[in-house]
């Protein structure tokens, strides 16, 4: 069984994913902490759990899930994961953090493996499959577990809304004919993880989601 734990960071309050499970192994998913008070929130919880991270993955790589990518990268030695279609938005991340008046000391780390739809994550004793949503941006990803009844979407599906599409690289009507085709053919009990705001349901967005 794999545990979803949840740390809100940032002005963006961004929810960054800690899966793990019984073997203690662990991944992070988007770790958007910024600043050395959220960067040790991150470490505090890791040990505090007693976990051993092996991957950091990201969904998207729009600035505000990446602010802690480099950090924790330097922290754990492991491997970034994301979508090849969202690598150029990295280059970016300093001067559209500027844009907000935030001040990054580090570049977000570089992607150390690229992800394919249909790829899979592994873990402990858990895996994960990745779905290519694009849309939001070029290169989002949904990572769902079948085992577990969870889906960890991104900035593509939020509760009764979708993710925005005037940034870098989104499309709207991309976005909405790919959560139709991946998404929400899933169970309806399917749990969401959104990158922002509270977990919702595959069939509760079927039906409450005013966007279909």
């Amino acid at each position: 069984m794999i545990n979803v734990d949840v740390l809100v960071f940032s002005p963006f309050q961004e929810n960054t994913y800690i899966l793990s499970d019984d073997t203690k192994e662990c991944i992070i998913v988007d770790p958007g902490c910024l600043g050395d008070e959220e960067n040790q929130a991150l470490v505090e919880f890791v040990d505090k759990k007693g976990l051993k991270p092996v991957k950091i993955i990201f969904t998207h790589l729009h600035l505000d899930h990446v602010f802690g990518s480099r950090f924790a990268k330097n922290q754990y030695g492991i491997p970034t994961v994301s979508h090849k279609g969202d690598e150029p938005v990295l280059a970016n991340t300093k001067s559209y953090a500027n844009m907000f008046g935030i001040t990054m000391n580090d570049d977000p780390a570089p992607i150390d493996i690229f992800i394919e739809d249909g790829d899979t994550v592994t873990f402990g004793n858990s895996t994960l499959k990745a779905l290519h949503v694009p849309g939001h941006s070029p290169g989002s990803i949904v990572y769902y577990s079948e085992a577990d009844g969870f889906c960890i979407a991104g900035d593509v599906l939020f509760r009764q809304s979708i993710g925005r599409t005037d940034l870098q690289g989104g499309d709207y009507g991309t976005l909405i004919t790919s959560i139709q085709k991946k998404l929400l053919v899933l169970p309806d009990d399917t749990k969401v993880y959104p990158g922002h705001g509270p977990a919702t349901t595959i069939g509760f967005e079927r039906e409450n989601n005013p966007y279909f």
